[in-house]
């Protein structure tokens, strides 16, 4: 594949990594207009979120052997032309239940989009500039977030929240066509029975290490995530007005994510991991002290700087402990990125519902700690043993 190749995949990667961030996280300032409309409360309509993050989880594996079988491309195709079709039953559904079950097969179809894009990053772009593209293809995701919270919470004050569901439908729909431009990667597909990809994964010590980090950091850096327009709602701001603010954190991760890009070759690895642990653990201990406008969004840009530094270098690491079975170790890190992010959503959201916003960020503080001491560590051992 030559540069202009690559370029231009980059680029249908980078766009497919939107549309899918901008519909797993476009609920979150709906949550009130949504509950008020369907007659629920934020709590069961936050099943919705929980739903979408626990089966974007648990469809990675089986994503991942289609990937291997299938081809990346194919697999990618497929998967956004289903969720085209699951996203305009999400616009139409008519009671909490419905939306929840339309929700969390969304998020099933659109779990092959990142994990596939990222895997063909790892198949085509040579270890040692990888973090360059995969740090791409997370702005792209940031933007996503950042409009979702924005244009959605819009779009649901101004028309309707069926209309925000309806416009990423229609996105995957069109990307499924336009995305067989694509070249499919050379050599990509892995006859082996997916049970021996899973053994290689599972016995590999850092890959373990790899994994129980991707589930923490779902807990922390995207549980709470979901519920920060309410929290901002809480304080007398408009949906709209709300679902701005939030854009703050999109915001941060763009532009953080140029500045991780400039110093990945002055900064180890696991130096990247510090700082982004760092920004986290001040953030929640800002959000734990007050709930006010202003510290909230400040909390949010630096749990958006937070996620730049970390997780771009986290996806790195997971592309790397398992090269042979890159697809399912890939798979398998973002199945714990989401539940991590669902088991959030499932807890944080009965004390949201009850306004206990400082035990939320509580235990996310207690959480981020632990994570931003490991995860160093151990990306600094792994670096000293050769890898």
């Amino acid at each position: 594949m030559d540069s202009g190749e690559r370029t231009t995949s980059l680029r249908l990667l980078q766009a497919t990594a939107f549309t899918s961030s901008f519909d797993r996280l476009m609920i979150a300032p709906m949550l009130v207009v949504i509950s008020a409309e369907l007659g629920g409360s934020v709590e069961a309509v936050s099943q919705a979120a929980a739903a979408y993050f626990l089966c974007y989880g648990i469809a990675q594996i089986c994503w991942a052997a289609v990937s291997d079988r299938l081809g990346r491309v194919r697999t990618m195709r497929l998967a956004l032309a289903c969720a085209a079709v699951f996203g305009l039953v999400s616009a139409l559904a008519q009671g909490v239940g419905w939306l929840v079950v339309a929700r969390g097969l969304t998020g099933a179809c659109f779990a092959a989009a990142i994990p596939s894009a990222l895997v063909y990053i790892g198949d085509t772009v040579p270890v040692r500039v990888r973090q360059a593209p995969l740090t791409d293809l997370m702005t792209s995701t940031a933007v996503g977030m950042s409009l979702a919270t924005a244009g959605a919470g819009a779009l649901a004050d101004f028309t309707s929240w069926r209309v925000a569901f309806a416009v990423t439908a229609v996105a995957a729909a069109v990307l499924a066509v336009v995305m067989r431009r694509l070249p499919e990667p050379d050599g990509n597909r892995d006859a082996a029975p997916i049970w021996s990809s899973l053994r290689t994964v599972l016995v590999n010590r850092p890959a373990l290490l790899v994994l129980v980090l991707a589930l923490t950091e779902g807990l922390v850096l995207l549980g709470p995530l979901t519920f920060f327009p309410v929290v901002l709602h809480a304080s007398g701001l408009s949906v709209t007005v709300a679902g701005l603010l939030t854009t703050a954190y999109g915001a941060a991760v763009l532009v953080f994510a140029r500045v991780v890009k400039a110093f990945t070759r002055r900064l180890t690895p696991a130096r990247l991991i510090l700082v982004g642990g760092s920004l986290a653990v001040l953030a929640y201990v800002l959000l734990t002290l007050s709930h006010a406008a202003v510290p909230v969004v400040v909390g949010t840009v630096l749990l958006g700087a937070g996620w730049a530094f970390m997780h771009s270098t986290m996806q790195t690491w997971a592309t790397d402990v398992a090269p042979e079975s890159r697809a399912t170790a890939v798979s398998l890190f973002a199945t714990m990125l989401f539940t991590g992010s669902a088991v959030g959503a499932a807890i944080f959201g009965p004390m949201v519902d009850v306004g206990d916003f400082r035990q939320v960020f509580l235990i996310t503080l207690a959480a981020a700690v632990p994570l931003a001491v490991v995860a160093t560590v151990g990306r600094g051992r792994y670096a000293t043993k050769g890898h």
